[in-house]
């Protein structure tokens, strides 16, 4: 009873920290991790026995990730006007993420006795996006500006999967293992094609009353047998949420007419509400767990502190580059590129004969709590010059305007 009343008040408050964060500036995560924190110590101040949670963390992290992706695709509109948004998006992705994980696997390597392959294992989970932290905190900012973020960030967490899958994985790196891993690739946009197809089927043609659960379900299974073959499943849920989320751009084909389209719509308008609430209690229970599950001496650990720093500003030394070349305003995105639920997850796959040892969870808790905070002060600051900046437009407009009058 007491734990069902806790995770009631918990959740509840973490829709409250959901609610205030356009008016407080402050991304919800970072409340979340707190508040977690702050349940641990008082578990442990007043001794309160609690069980180990820490095999809950991968599975409620893997089925967020699933949903946020989704959520994130429904989102966007695909089309051809699109397309430059989309080409800066899949750069700004791809190439930070291979240039960080190089430079740093270099730097371990060198300064230790690890293999390169361990070193660069050990590295990809810093360098790639948290669509689970950047996502819900960009909700003030442009739209091109939003829509940005969601295909950067995805789609980071679709490289970063792919290539650490690919990195840890592998004993070799031949021809043989390039052929194969390009034939996993097309195997995946083929089965997420087809999947897609009956996927929507079954959306459109379910009259029982309880139809998106099982949608839901179907999607986190494909996704868990393609990841035991060792396939980039992530591709399928943006393949997915992409195609249900633009039944407009494809209703010109024949082959659409049997799906009843505007039914279809509907349907998926449905799915979406559900999709965004289902993703907003997976990712405070998650971002909950984790904030409780970290140790003061982790945040605070001197040894580590120094290395996450540096890390860190590299992520925005190589972000500041990536929005040049791609001519971007540098304000508010430059802030926007927190690790999180990914470089989590990423981590904990690493099995521990790979482990570089001074890549250990305080190393990770502090460079996910540095880049939060990075974007929280960013997203605030911008957001006060730009309130100035309208208020002297304001302020302009209306002492013209009494000019005009006075004249």
């Amino acid at each position: 009873m007491t734990i069902i009343i806790s995770l009631c008040i918990l959740v509840l408050v973490a829709y409250l920290f959901d609610l205030t964060a356009s008016w407080t500036k402050i991304p919800s995560v970072i409340l979340l991790l707190l508040l977690g924190w702050v349940v641990r110590e008082v578990t442990l101040f007043f001794d309160i026995k609690v069980p180990d949670l820490t095999s809950t963390l991968p599975i409620l992290g893997t089925i967020g990730l699933i949903l946020i992706v989704l959520e994130g695709s429904l989102e966007l509109e695909l089309n051809r006007s699109k397309f430059g948004l989309i080409k800066k998006s899949v750069l700004g992705a791809f190439l930070p993420l291979i240039a960080l994980a190089f430079s740093l696997a270099y730097v371990m390597y060198y300064h230790s006795n690890y293999s390169f392959k361990d070193c660069l294992s050990n590295a990809i989970p810093f360098c790639v996006i948290s669509s689970a932290i950047a996502i819900p905190s960009v909700r003030n900012l442009t739209s091109s500006q939003k829509e940005f973020t969601i295909y950067e960030s995805s789609l980071s967490d679709i490289f970063g999967v792919i290539f650490f899958n690919f990195i840890a994985f592998n004993t070799s790196f031949g021809m043989e293992t390039f052929g194969f891993f390009t034939l996993e690739i097309l195997l995946i946009i083929t089965i997420s094609f087809i999947s897609t197809i009956l996927l929507s089927f079954l959306l459109n043609k379910i009259d029982h009353h309880i139809k998106f659960v099982p949608i839901i379900l179907l999607v986190i299974l494909i996704y868990e047998i393609s990841k035991i073959f060792h396939l980039p499943a992530l591709i399928f849920i943006l393949v997915f949420g992409l195609s249900i989320g633009n039944l407009d751009e494809i209703k010109h084909l024949k082959w659409t007419e049997k799906f009843r389209l505007d039914l279809l719509k509907k349907e998926v308008a449905k799915f979406k509400e559900l999709t965004i609430e289902a993703t907003f209690l997976v990712r405070a229970l998650f971002f909950l767990l984790f904030g409780y599950l970290i140790k003061t001496s982790e945040i605070l650990n001197p040894d580590t502190l120094i290395s996450a720093i540096s890390i860190v500003l590299g992520i925005y030394g190589l972000r500041v580059i990536q929005l040049y070349f791609s001519k971007i305003p540098l304000f508010p995105l430059l802030f926007v590129a927190p690790r999180g639920l990914i470089t989590i997850l990423l981590f904990l796959s690493i099995s521990p004969e790979h482990t570089v040892h001074f890549v250990n969870k305080s190393l990770i808790v502090q460079v996910i709590l540095l880049t939060a905070f990075t974007m929280m002060i960013g997203l605030m600051g911008t957001a006060k010059h730009r309130e100035i900046i309208i208020k002297e437009k304001i302020k302009a407009k209306h002492s013209s305007h009494e000019g005009e009058e006075t004249a």
